[in-house]
């Protein structure tokens, strides 16, 4: 099938480009947000600049990762329905890597009412190594996408 034929028809060039750029947006802050919150850990529990972390922590939750990654997942579910990728096996990969990123941002979530409340369950270099995995995800969803191994 021609992607330019299926439902979406000379929009789909721009659903997709829209996609993509949605993604760098949402890596963006997959990967600031553990950044934020190692440097944050460091923090007095309570200071001003304690505060200063939760706020700066909140809006990058609020206006770059949970609008992204509604905009991600719906654009990304209208182009895989275009293209029938559902039948594929490096789909299921992929999507299964979605899902995890997503709920990847959920702890982000939870553990951010965490610190907020001057907890800190996580010792920083955990936190680190957490970082690294939505650079991980990518690389990998990358090359499902590009590559199609399977």
């Amino acid at each position: 099938m021609n992607e330019l034929t299926g439902f979406l028809g000379v929009a789909y060039p721009w659903v997709k480009a829209a996609h993509v750029t949605f993604v760098i947006y949402w890596m963006a802050g997959l990967l600031l947000l553990p950044r934020f919150y190692v440097y944050h850990h460091e923090t007095p529990a309570g200071s001003a600049e304690d505060r200063a972390w939760i706020e700066r922590e909140r809006r990058v939750r609020a206006i770059i990762l949970n609008p992204a990654m509604i905009v991600v997942w719906v654009l990304g579910l209208l182009l895989a329905f275009h293209v029938a990728a559902f039948s594929q096996a490096w789909f299921h990969a992929k999507l299964a890597l979605v899902v995890g990123l997503s709920g990847y941002q959920g702890w982000l979530g939870y553990y951010g009412k965490r610190l907020a409340q001057g907890k800190r369950p996580v010792d920083q270099k955990t936190l680190r190594i957490m970082n690294e995995i939505p650079g991980i995800a990518a690389a990998i969803i990358v090359v499902l996408v590009i590559v199609r191994p399977f």
